[in-house]
């Protein structure tokens, strides 16, 4: 992702520089685009916590989140520090369980891309081909969620 202030880069831009959407046509992410906006947290915010319905996926675009994946009482850091670049919430796009598992804190103000869940899902299910590319990219994201829980 560019060093650029997080309040010049579009959402076309962010999602263009984001591991996660590579290999979409500009269309596909243009699509995306439309589904997005930019948001600020300050240092210490929660974006979003456990058991708290899951409708925004997000891309950080400046700062660092702690992700801590909760189980009944116990909470572990799963993925730890989130750095620039790096999809969370994935929750959103799992219909069928679509609470969040973890709870995702800035540890520094941060810029994040949020995109409708929901939409996302809409656009996947009407594009095979954009959808089967980001299903293999949740699989990744959700494999290494797990083993980082495994792992303690």
């Amino acid at each position: 992702m560019s060093n650029e202030s997080a309040e010049l880069l579009t959402p076309n831009l962010i999602l263009a520089q984001t591991g996660f959407f590579q290999g979409l046509t500009a269309r596909q992410l243009e699509r995306i685009a439309l589904l997005s906006e930019v948001q600020h947290c300050s240092e210490g915010q929660q974006v979003y916590r456990v058991g708290e319905p899951a409708s925004l996926v997000y891309v950080l675009v400046r700062g660092m989140v702690r992700l801590a994946v909760g189980y009944g009482e116990r909470n572990a850091s799963a993925g730890n520090m989130l750095r620039r670049g790096e999809v969370f919430g994935w929750a959103a796009l799992t219909p069928s369980c679509n609470l969040r598992i973890a709870t995702a804190t800035c540890l520094t103000p941060c810029s994040f891309l949020a995109i409708d869940g929901n939409g996302l899902l809409g656009l996947m299910e009407q594009d095979h081909t954009l959808g089967y590319r980001l299903m293999t990219q949740l699989n990744r994201i959700i494999s290494g969620t797990l083993t980082a829980f495994a792992g303690g």
